[in-house]
């Protein structure tokens, strides 16, 4: 999808930072399929690298960036961290349904595409 019909689409949420970091990059995709597990059961990195089938290094990026973006919190547990949602998350979390919803239309509409 060019840019300019991605940046027409982008128009209609209000959360502008929330759909940027889930549509305007290319993993975002990826990053919902991990909030999705996380808001589900949080869990560890090597627990989402298991269930998810991900590259451990691939969960990590997708986790950090959520937490520098404070849509993710995580916690010191003995030697590795719990990751769960965060205030921000939840008190936006109509908004991010709509992204996951507009997320997988155009999915589909790519698959229907090939």
């Amino acid at each position: 999808m060019s840019n300019n019909k991605l940046l027409l689409k982008m128009e209609k949420f209000k959360d502008k930072e929330l759909a940027n970091l889930l549509i305007g990059r290319k993993g975002g995709i990826t990053t919902v399929i991990i909030t999705d597990e996380i808001l589900h059961h949080p869990s560890n990195a090597n627990q989402l690298s298991k269930v998810l089938k991900l590259d451990y290094k691939t969960i990590t990026y997708h986790l950090d960036i959520m937490i520098d973006y404070k849509y993710l919190e995580k916690e010191k547990f003995s030697n590795s961290y719990l990751y769960y949602p965060s205030r921000k998350l939840y008190n936006c979390i109509e908004e991010y349904s709509l992204i996951r919803k507009f997320l997988k239309i155009e999915l589909k509409g790519k698959k229907d595409e090939k």
